[in-house]
């Protein structure tokens, strides 16, 4: 058996107006994440932990900004085809750590719904997705709510 681990790390600037996705799930806010895509930036750094764990290179590799056809686009589906991805090589995901960081909205309120939906999109358990949140008590761009930051570790396994 083989197992292979994976980080991500990942910003995205926050700006009034635009709908704020995290985690697959749309989040009551005032700012909203800035991208190319939808901006969800757990479910990117999702894909490159995963991508990353089966030296796959990254997201920017597989779904570059440059790309139209990923203007907007809903993460989940590229999160679908990470997913897809690993199964040809054999790869199955043990689970997944992340920590958000963020000072406001609340998350906590709404890790479960996150949970469900990456699990429905990853084919895997709930209970195989950690997420957590934390502030930067006011330090640095996310403290001043400039942005958002995301970190993941996952475990990959071929059997």
């Amino acid at each position: 058996m083989k197992i292979r681990t994976g980080f991500g790390y990942d910003v995205h600037q926050l700006q009034e107006g635009l709908p704020f996705w995290l985690g697959g799930i749309q989040v009551p806010h005032t700012h909203g994440a800035l991208g190319h895509s939808d901006a969800d930036v757990l479910i990117h750094v999702i894909c490159d932990a995963l991508l990353g764990a089966a030296n796959l290179r990254d997201i920017g590799f597989h779904f570059p900004d440059t790309d139209p056809q990923y203007k907007g686009i809903d993460s989940k589906r590229l999160l679908a085809e990470v997913m897809r991805l690993l199964g040809e090589r054999g790869y199955t995901v043990s689970n997944i750590d992340s920590t958000i960081c963020l000072e406001a909205p609340k998350v906590n309120p709404h890790i479960a719904e996150m949970q469900r939906v990456l699990a429905e999109v990853m084919g895997i358990e709930e209970n195989d997705i950690s997420i957590k949140a934390t502030t930067t008590e006011k330090l640095g761009f996310v403290g001043r709510r400039e942005g958002v930051a995301a970190y993941a570790s996952v475990l990959i396994v071929q059997p």
